[in-house]
């Protein structure tokens, strides 16, 4: 994709990602989202959903980046959101870090209370079933960035019943 750092290690399934990253996962909770960076184009300020979203959380950064119907990459510390998204030049759009969205801009300065695995499982048929969502607790809110299906999708507030919740402990 052209971004520094970032080198993707997919996981499938909810016990994949819990044993890869739950504990760490569950270390951010007492931190403070300290800033966040999206990738959007240039020339429309369109969100890039198919790159990372990466969270600062006091110096300590969760980088989260969906691929296919359920595969889930979880960095840490890796990318450099001040570098230039390389590699595009034969596309007609140019990605680049931002560091403002209208959703995430809300919970910049609040503490994360507990970081959640949530499990996609309807009742009915769903391809994306068992997908895994990774959903952080602020006093004031949640926000979880879920698998859009081979991309990123950020949600806000209360998630769907659908969802098959993951406490991770410390």
């Amino acid at each position: 994709m052209g971004i520094s750092g970032f080198r993707p290690s997919f996981l499938v399934g909810i016990e994949a990602v819990r044993q890869g990253h739950g504990s760490r996962l569950a270390a951010l909770a007492g931190r403070r989202l300290t800033g966040f960076a999206l990738a959007r184009f240039a020339e429309d300020g369109d969100w890039f959903a198919d790159c990372p979203v990466v969270l600062d959380f006091n110096g300590i950064q969760v980088e989260v980046c969906h691929w296919k119907l359920d595969e889930l990459s979880i960095g840490w510390d890796t990318i450099d959101t001040e570098a230039t998204i390389t590699g595009w030049e034969w596309f007609e759009l140019t990605p680049q870090w931002s560091h403002g969205d209208e959703r995430l801009e809300p919970f910049v300065g609040q503490e994360l209370c507990e970081v959640r695995l949530l499990e996609w499982r309807p009742t009915e048929h769903d391809l994306a079933a068992g997908t895994v969502a990774v959903e952080f607790v602020f006093g004031e809110g949640c926000l979880r960035i879920a698998n859009g299906l081979d991309e990123n999708r950020i949600e806000i507030g209360a998630a769907q019943p659908d969802y098959i919740r993951h406490t991770l402990g410390r």
